[in-house]
Parts: structure tokens; sequence; C-alpha cells
């Protein structure tokens, strides 16, 4: 029987082989588009369990599942990721990507806060700072309707992408023993930009923390959230943490931590895209490019005063609407539909997610 397999991923791996030997002409193309797995992208390692290949000595190893069409229907029948925060847990078909050489694997150091360093006081604005090596910083993308939805890439051989940090608050001592709850954390930030250019990003922490013991960690991402991944199992990690304390008497919970007014429009922001499912387009968008056309035709006819009642009225009607579905519990940024000024808090609410 173990001949008979071995036999069989042998001759699977030679037909997988002769397929990658072919011309790669139109797969690029073909790549986001087509419906079919194309023969050149079959990856054979997937063919074996590992058990009897190189490496099969080490002891206690656990069996790798197996696949000759690169588990292409591996979500068929379960809750699809669909670009989505779905925090039921969800199955994502979406490709890893491209992955860096060794020599350009990401690497993260935080440059302040740090242990034994300065110390933050309370209630008071500080930076999180940290130098990068190997990222692309500034690419992200929209983290309540674009999840996962992309494999990674790379740019003059480096992952794109961009970093978050994320704070914890450690209890009564610096040394826990018990792991933290993921679910809850002090303050946290995507860092969006490119920083200096050279590696060096901040993430300003308003209105600072509590007094306290806490511990700061990155999250390194590609463009579509994803942690990044690198060619070799041996390494350094790509991320960094490390723990600090906030001094004096203040007790004031940062706006960006779970239960802060940010934390909150933000995971209520991820629920309602759910809510609505993938694809679907922001009500005020839509609402803001319905006015314009209206402007714009009216203009055309030499109606501009009528277009502009037009644009207030499209407006209005936007932010009665959504309005209600904040009063309903739908969209926590439709509450903030106001004169206007919709889209610049709903930019401020998702920079806490990314």
């Amino acid at each position: 029987m173990r001949f008979s397999q071995i036999t069989s991923a042998a001759a699977l791996i030679a037909v997988a082989s002769a397929a990658n030997a072919a011309s790669n002409t139109g797969a690029s193309a073909d790549g986001a588009t087509g419906t079919t797995l194309l023969a050149n992208a079959i990856q054979s390692g997937s063919f074996v369990d590992g058990s009897q290949e190189i490496g099969a000595d080490e002891a206690d190893q656990a069996k790798s599942l197996t696949s000759t069409n690169n588990f292409i229907n591996n979500c068929a029948g379960k809750t699809l990721t669909n670009g989505l925060q779905v925090v039921g847990g969800s199955c994502n078909g979406i490709p890893m990507g491209d992955i860096p050489a060794k020599t350009a694997m990401v690497s993260s150091v935080i440059t302040f806060p740090t242990t034994g360093g300065t110390q933050v006081q309370s209630d008071t604005t500080f930076n999180i700072s940290v130098q990068m090596s190997n990222l692309v910083a500034g690419s992200f993308t929209n983290a309540d309707a674009t999840y996962f939805a992309a494999p990674q890439f790379l740019s003059g051989g480096q992952v794109v992408g961009h970093t978050h940090v994320t704070v914890q608050d450690l209890g009564n001592s610096l040394n826990p023993t018990q792991a933290l709850d993921a679910t809850q954390f002090a303050f946290f930030k995507g860092i969006n930009d490119a920083g200096n250019g050279k590696g060096l990003l901040q993430a300003v922490v308003t209105g600072g923390l509590p007094a306290g013991n806490y511990r700061v960690c990155t999250m390194a991402s590609a463009s579509n959230h994803q942690p990044v991944i690198m060619p070799v199992a041996q390494r350094g990690t790509a991320d960094d943490c490390t723990k600090f304390t906030v001094g004096g008497n203040g007790q004031v919970a940062n706006a960006a931590s779970n239960s802060g007014s940010g934390g909150v429009a933000a995971a209520a922001a991820a629920a309602s895209a759910v809510a609505a499912g993938p694809g679907a387009v922001d009500p005020n968008l839509s609402s803001a490019a319905a006015a314009a056309s209206a402007t714009a035709s009216a203009a055309a006819k030499g109606g501009n005063a009528n277009a502009a009642s037009a644009g207030k009225a499209s407006a209005s009607g936007s932010a009665n609407a959504n309005a209600g579905n904040a009063a309903k519990g739908g969209n926590a940024n439709a509450a903030n539909a106001k004169a206007g000024k919709g889209g610049r808090k709903q930019r401020a609410r998702r920079e806490f997610i990314a």
C-alpha cells in the first residue's frame, strides 16, 4: 500500500512538473479573472503528506492535508470570508501570494516606548514609534470590504503593506502568567502611511492611557491586512513586542480601546459590512455620487440653482436614511452622516480598523 501511494504521488508530481515546464504566457492575465486552475499553477508539494519526504525523521510530526488541485475548493460549502471580518469564523480561499526572498524578510523593532526607558505619563498624548525593514509601507485596503481579499504582493522584492500597533493592559504585573484576552486592547491603530520613507513609522496615542502596566506589539501586514508571509520557517519574527509602564493617577480609557468610542465604532462598521454582504456599496458614497450627478446634469442645462437644491435634498435624504440605520444598530457610521461631515468621520473611524 505504501509503495502504491508513493508511486501515485510520483506520477502526479511528474505530470505537474511537465505542466510547469510549459509556457507561462497568459497566466498572469488569467490569474485574477479565470475560473479554471491552470496546469502551470498546480503545486505538486501538496500531493504528499510529508511522512515519507525529506525531514520526515523528526518525531511527532503531523501529516499534512493533501490536494492535487491546490485546495481550490477547500471553502466550498463553508462560510466564506468574502472580504469581511466574520467574527463567528469563516473560510478564506484566497491564495497567500508572493513571498519575498530570505534576504528581504520583514522585521520590526519598537523604539518607543521601551522597557525601563522614559516613563509615559497617564492621560498624556505620546507617540508609539516602530522602525521597520523590508516593508513597502503605506499600502492598506478597505478593511470593512476587502479583508484578506487579495494575495500578498511585492514591489522591488519587498512586501507591500502596512503595520499596526496594539496595546494591552497587563494588570498588576509586567510579567503575567496567563495569556491575555485577544479581544481586549487598551489602544489599537493601523499605521497607514509610509512614515519617513526609511522604515520609521509612528502612531499617535491621543489622550494617552490610564496608569498601569502594558504590552505594545506590532502586527505587520500585507495590503489586505493578512499577516506577512515569509519564505523560511527558521527566522526572526516580523513583529516586535515590548512592555512598559504608564505613571500617574489617570484613569481615562483611550478612545481607540476595544470599549472606547473609536473601537466600538470600528467594530460596528465591520459588523454592518458583514450584515450588508460582500461588495455592498457605501450609502454615503452612493448618495454623494447621486448629488454630484444631479448637480452636473442641472448645470449642463443652465439650472445651477435647481441642481444645488437637488444636491441638498439628496444629502438630506442620505442623512435621514443613515440616521435611521444607526437607530436600528445597522451602521454606526450612519449616525455621523451630518451636514457633509460623514466622509471625514468615517475616515477617522476606519483609522482604528486598518
